[in-house]
This record gives structure tokens, sequence and C-alpha cells, in this order.
């Protein structure tokens, strides 16, 4: 090891590290460990099922089967290119600007190239480990579906490892970027209406095409050449994601040339761009860390110190008293109606989401896939014609919502009482104490998502126009999920605790927040399908209004009971951990 390179000692540090947690993970967790590897198959089967039932239903079109399935294909990956490329921006300004390593990286004798390289193959792999998981039961469906040979399983698995440096490299990049010009206010128009052209872009070339039920009868090859007419634009042959889509059918299809002419584009690409970033940011990486630290520096602070000082002398010479408080502590600070222990605690969790780029910056990205969603939505209601599909759409509505819930439970609520860090001895030592902490930030996390939840659900009830008694039905059960998804996030957080990590993306990749998302996801596949065999209003064709009182409390009765256990135990079990903690 005298003669490694740095960045091959620090890769070998961050291995051996990550194997001596796995080995006392596995050594304290056995029964938690093989709970959550028995969900990770359980999850690959059921895609991997559902991926081959899916694409067998679409092969069964006479005709426009393989055109189905070729236009999907393109569009997946066109998106998933476009969300790796959000994820890899987000976690990388974490990584290069906003990391404890990465300050102790950058004071030790290593190259600022160095650093860079090592942060930029970290990043990498964090924002991609998720559209690994995803793609994996596709393709392995896709190549069962179609027969292929052996060898499309190594070639796609390297293709796919190509494709993944690419947004990669443009993520670093844009981080770099931000990181030296977000301060410029003409960067910030700049970057603002960049992001409202793509919205609208967006959200043109997703508008429904209108079709009568005459063309449907006459000119059904017509009117589907109309309908996908929009997603051309995924098939523009400058995309990465065209390449890999390309690659991956004519490998499926046995025209290995042709394959391999693309194969070779997207090698080309990834080699030359992530050369070029890897090599050659490494000075522009220094200089933006640089701009970073040096934003409101101590000099800054002392003026607007001065500042005060100056205001409040102003205002004592007229008569007033004057107490420094910003516009959060004033607002929570309103008559008095919030003790002044919780109106602290609230205000530092609140200054501190808003203080990192990364939290709001990923909270901005959801709620743009939830405005989506909601935008989107509105066109099922022109096929609701049939009580039977009436009550699917209402229930899968209903899944969606509480899928989006544990995305924000797993990604902002676990991580919470972790990122209090080394100083959570401070918070145990207050006189609030550390368990009133965790509880207080349960019932914030609650309300602020319980906010969210029921106005999505009251909005997608509305637009799938379902009535007034299945969007109470639906507001009651997204609500009481609310709870358990909190419950659950907030006591498996207090569980699993990393107080060494800065990154909440690192601390929901861990054991605990596998776990909790896991365990969320199972729990809201029990919770949808037990609400949608046990429906009041039944799934025949008639009488689709009739509700059925007794079904509905029966229902209701298991429903609240499996959600009470699923909440309590490990919101208690993590109380009683953060109790025993010894500060």
């Amino acid at each position: 090891m005298d003669g490694a390179s740095p960045l091959i000692l620090i890769l070998r540090a961050n291995a051996l590290g990550a194997w001596r947690r796995w080995v006392a993970l596995k050594d304290q967790s056995r029964v938690l460990l093989a709970l959550v590897l028995v969900f990770l198959a359980g999850y690959v089967l059921l895609a991997f099922s559902l991926f081959q039932f899916g694409l067998r239903f679409l092969q069964r079109f006479p005709g426009i089967g393989g055109l189905l399935v070729e236009r999907l294909l393109f569009l997946l990956f066109a998106f998933l290119f476009c969300l790796l490329m959000i994820s890899n921006l987000v976690i990388s300004y974490t990584n290069l600007f906003r990391n404890r390593e990465t300050a102790f990286l950058l004071t030790a004798p290593v190259a600022a190239g160095t650093v860079f390289q090592w942060k930029l193959l970290e990043s990498t792999l964090l924002a991609s480990w998720a559209f690994l998981f995803l793609i994996a039961p596709l393709l392995a469906a896709y190549g069962l579906v179609n027969n292929v040979a052996w060898h499309f399983y190594p070639a796609v698995i390297v293709l796919v490892g190509l494709f993944i440096i690419l947004p990669g490299a443009a993520g670093a990049g844009l981080a770099i970027l931000l990181a030296r010009h977000l301060d410029r206010k003409g960067f910030q128009m700049l970057l603002i209406t960049g992001l409202i052209v793509g919205v609208g872009f967006v959200l043109f070339q997703l508008r429904p095409e209108k079709v009568t039920d005459e063309e449907l009868e006459t000119r059904v090859l017509a009117v589907i050449d109309r309908l996908l007419d929009n997603t051309r634009f995924a098939q523009f042959p400058l995309l990465p994601s065209y390449w890999l889509s390309s690659s991956v059918q004519l490998w499926a299809e046995g025209a290995f040339r042709a394959a391999g002419f693309f194969v070779l584009v997207l090698l080309s690409h990834s080699l030359f761009f992530g050369m070029i970033i890897a090599t050659r940011l490494g000075p522009a990486f220094y200089e933006a860390s640089s701009q970073v630290h040096s934003r409101g520096s101590i000099w800054d602070r002392w003026r607007w110190f001065q500042r005060l000082q100056d205001r409040r002398r102003r205002l004592l010479t007229l008569g007033f008293r004057f107490r420094p408080r910003g516009g959060l502590d004033a607002l929570l600070g309103f008559r008095g109606w919030i003790p002044s222990d919780i109106r602290a605690l609230v205000s530092k969790d609140l200054r501190v989401f808003w203080r990192d780029t990364t939290q709001w910056g990923q909270t901005l990205m959801l709620f743009g896939l939830l405005a989506v969603y909601v935008v989107n939505i509105r066109h099922f209601t022109r096929q609701l014609d049939s009580p039977f599909w009436i009550s699917v759409v209402g229930y899968l509505n209903l899944g969606a919502c509480a899928l989006n819930l544990a995305t924000l439970t797993t990604r902002f609520v676990f991580p919470q009482f972790s990122l209090e860090g080394k100083r959570v001895w401070v918070v145990g030592l207050a006189p609030l104490g550390l368990v009133r902490v965790v509880l207080l930030k349960f019932w914030c996390a609650t309300l602020a998502t319980l906010v969210v939840t029921v106005g999505l659900t009251l909005v997608s009830c509305s637009m799938l126009q379902l009535g007034a008694a299945r969007t109470v039905f639906f507001c009651g059960a997204v609500t009481v999920m609310t709870f358990v998804l909190n419950s659950l996030a907030v006591g498996l957080g207090a569980l699993y605790p990393d107080f060494k990590e800065t990154n909440p993306s690192k601390i929901v990749s861990g054991f605990g927040g596998t776990l909790c998302l896991v365990t969320s996801f199972a729990y809201i596949a029990g919770s949808v399908g037990l609400l949608a065999v046990g429906t009041p209003w039944g799934w025949s064709t008639a009488g689709a209004d009739d509700f059925d009182a007794g079904r509905a409390v029966f229902v209701w009765t298991i429903f609240l009971l499996v959600s009470f256990l699923a909440g309590w135990f490990p919101l208690r079990i993590g109380l009683r951990r953060v109790e025993d903690t010894e500060l």
C-alpha cells in the first residue's frame, strides 16, 4: 500500500469501513437483516412478475404490441435519465460542498482533483443504486419474454454501467456550476427561466390527445399513431437513453452489428465526458468550494450585527422596545401559543432545513413530480363509466398517495434524529429531554405531511369525481397511514441513528433507512389491499353507490388494529432506545 495512489487508499479505507459495518450489523441484528433481505427478494420477484405479465400482455396485441413495448422502453429510459441527472446534481452538491469528509480531505495532503474523483464516484453510486434496483427486474423480464440468448444479460450489465456514468458526470459538473454562480442574480434569473421553460415543455409534450368513440371504432391505427406522436421526443438520436434503449432492443433481436454501433456510441461518450469531468474539474471544484464556504463570512455577520445595533439604538431613542428576532420566531411566538422550549426546537429544525440546499431542493423536485401527477390524473375520468374501474382507479390513487407519503417520511423524517449529529448531547441535556424531542419531531412531521397527503387526496379524488363518501373514506385512510408511516420513520430513525453522517442521503441508504422503506411499502401494500378487498361499495357492476355500513365497520376495525400495531410498536421501541441512551 506504500506505493498506492491517494485515490486507491481512500477507496480501500472506505471499502474496509463498509465491510466492517456490514459484519457488525450482521452480528448485531441477524433477524432484522434477514427480514430486510426477505423483503428485498420479495420485491424483486414481485416486480419481475409484474413486468413479465405486462410485457406479455402488450405483445398479445397483433401488429402494435412490439411498437408499444419499444416506445415504452424509450420513454422509461428517457425519464429515468432525467431523474438520474437531478439526483446526481443534488447528491453531488451535498457531497462536494456540504460534507465533513470533503472538508477534512481538502485540508489533508491530498490533491483537490483526487478528492473530487472520490466524491464523484461516491455520488454516482449513491444516486444510481435505486435506478439499478428498479431496472434489473424489468430487463430480466424483457429478456425472458423475448427468449434472448445468455449473453444478453452480461451485455445489459455493461450497458447500464456505461449509462450511469453520463448523468453522474453531468450532475457533478452542474453542481460545481451552481456552487460558483448561484449567488449571482443573473444566474438565478436564468435558472428560474430555464425551470419554467422546462416544466412548460414537459406539460406540452405530455398533453392528452382527444379521441372520440367514433374514431376508436373506425380508425384504430391512425388513433394510436396520434396518441404516440407526443412521445417521439424520447427517440431523439442524441439522447443517451436512445442509445441504451436501441442497443438493448437490437441485442435482444439478434442484430448484433447494429447493437454494437450503439454500444460503441455509448462507450465513447461515457469515456470522453467521464474522463474530462474526472480529470479536469479538480481546480474548478476547489475554487467553488472556497466560494461556497466564504459566503456569509464572519465579517458579513459582524456588519449585520452592527446594523442591528444601530437600528436598536434608533428605536430606543424613539421610545420603542426592540428585541432582535426573526420573522420565523415572531410567527411561532405569536401571542405565546407555543411554549418557548418547543418554539426554540421547531425554529432550529426549520432553519436547518431551509439552510440545507439539498433538503429543500429535493423537496421542490418531489413536489414537482406530485404536480405532474395531479395535472395528468384528470384524464382518467373520461373512461370511468364502470363501477368496477371506478373502484380500481380510486384504490390505485390511494396507493399512489400513500407511496408519495412513504417517500416523504423515509427521505425527510427518518434522518431527523440522526441529523442532530454529535451535538445530540446538547439537546438531550436540555430541560425538554431527548424523549420529548423525538416526540416533538414526530408531531411536527405528522402535521406537515398530513397537510400534503390529505390535500393531495382531496385534489385527486375531486379530479377523479369519486363522490363525497369515497373522498371521506380515502381521506380517513390516508390520515391513518400518515400517523403510522411517521411513527415508523421516527421510531426506526431513533432505533438506528447515525450521528457520524451529515448527509441525509447516506443516512437513508443505510440499514435503518432501507428497513424503513421496505416496511413502509409492505404496510401500504397490505393496507390498500385490505381496504380494496373489503370495500364497502363492493365490486359488482351494479349498485356501486350502495354503501354497506356493516362491511365498512368491519374493514375499518381490522385496518385500525393493524395500523396501531404497525405504528405504535416501532415508535415505542425507538423511544425506549432514546430513553436508555447515555449522553
